[in-house]
């Protein structure tokens, strides 16, 4: 395939993206999957090259564009190696006719700059949002030692501040490798190892991941429990919450998984209501602070879906604090760094319940925000993240 050609079908995939986005469908990534899944002729060489040009369009449009070649034109106004191979040839984009339209550049849409910029976030720590992550792990404590897991990998790591984590490179295939087939080490941002060591779980406590998912976070909390103790994971999400068990099998993790029907979780709850020594609450969110990996993601939002993210986090955090005894204590963290979705929630919570109050969080990166802490890529080389740490008295 020619550079040309390459390009021509990343203007294709794009398209595909962005039909996509605007209608609420599937990520970038699963697009693009199908879409190479369906194009079988396409090398290895190719795909990479494609996979490449459409995420650099994607990143260098801030509202959703009209066309993936108004995308790629957008990305080709800071490349001339890219603007030149928009030249007609075959298989290739056609030349640039004179007025037609290019997408807009920026962060994001204009209101959710706005947003982050009242969030505290200047012009540098917004267009850090959408770099290129590298990809981090956690060594599974209750198998291996970081210092042993690195000295197995077949790839030159660094350590990173998390007690237990190692980074590589973008693009590591780390999933592919022996030792994580053997349930060694999982792939976690160090910004999510750090909360989870915020969270402090201890052997022999009590302890609910209430908004667990496919159990990330879960299954280093158990390694910080020394597999003791008892560790529920909790989901509305019943496809997501199904893998816990299998990756928790790989893991040697211990954790009871129950599944809540919205609305109704105390009821799933009710023997642990006021009981628990600790509850993490990973709230859903918008993800403002992953878009180094969901670059995509700032095109679906709307002020809408922020106060629905909003109101879910409320309801979180309250169903969490019935749940935690006197004296117990309770971790909030999304993974955004909008006000609405962090400090303000952890403020109006406070002000509802005079019988909990904040306390800062022991971690070694990271700046105050709010009542809460903050993480964000261009002050931590982590993923953004917000959370607070909350004491029943």
């Amino acid at each position: 395939m020619t550079p040309a050609a390459r390009v021509q079908s990343a203007i294709d995939l794009l398209d595909a993206v962005i039909a996509a986005a605007r209608s609420g469908g599937a990520s970038a990534d699963r697009v693009a999957a199908e879409w190479l899944r369906a194009r079988r002729f396409i090398g290895s060489k190719d795909r990479r090259a494609i996979r490449d040009l459409v995420w650099a369009a994607i990143r260098a449009c801030g509202d959703v564009p009209a066309s993936g070649r108004a995308a790629m034109l957008r990305a080709a106004a800071d490349d001339a190696a890219l603007a030149a191979l928009f030249d007609g040839s075959r298989y290739g984009p056609a030349a640039v006719q004179q007025g037609e339209p290019v997408a807009e550049g920026g962060v994001a849409p204009e209101w959710l700059a706005r947003a982050l910029a009242d969030s505290g976030l200047a012009e540098g720590e917004q267009r850090a949002l959408l770099g290129r992550a590298p990809l981090d792990i956690r060594a599974n404590t209750i198998k291996i030692t970081r210092d042993a897991l690195r000295a197995r990998l077949p790839v030159a790591v660094e350590p990173v501040v998390a007690r237990h984590g190692l980074r590589l490179e973008t693009g590591a295939a780390a999933e592919s490798w022996p030792e994580y087939a053997e349930g060694l080490f999982e792939v976690q941002d160090a910004g999510s190892q750090l909360t989870c060591e915020a969270f402090a779980a201890q052997p022999g406590e009590t302890v609910i991941d209430l908004c667990a998912g496919a159990g990330g976070k879960t299954l280093a909390l158990a390694a910080a429990m020394d597999n003791t103790g008892h560790l529920i994971a909790c989901d509305i999400d019943r496809a997501r919450l199904s893998r816990l068990p299998e990756r928790a099998a790989r893991a040697g993790a211990r954790a009871e998984t129950r599944l809540l029907d919205p609305g109704k979780e105390r009821v799933a709850l009710a023997d642990l209501l006021g009981r628990c020594d600790a509850v993490l609450v990973d709230a859903p969110c918008s993800g403002t602070g992953t878009w180094r990996r969901n670059p995509e993601a700032r095109w679906r939002l709307t002020p809408a879906a922020i106060q629905r993210y909003a109101a879910m986090q409320d309801n979180v955090l309250a169903v969490g604090a019935d749940l935690v005894a006197p004296g117990g204590r309770m971790l909030f963290i999304v993974c955004s760094l909008l006000d609405a979705e962090g400090a303000d929630r952890i403020e109006a919570f406070l002000k509802a319940r005079p019988d909990w109050v904040a306390v800062t969080p022991v971690c070694p990166l990271g700046r105050p925000r709010g009542q809460g802490w903050r993480l964000t890529p261009a002050h931590d080389a982590t993923d953004g993240f917000f959370f607070a740490s909350l004491r029943r008295v």
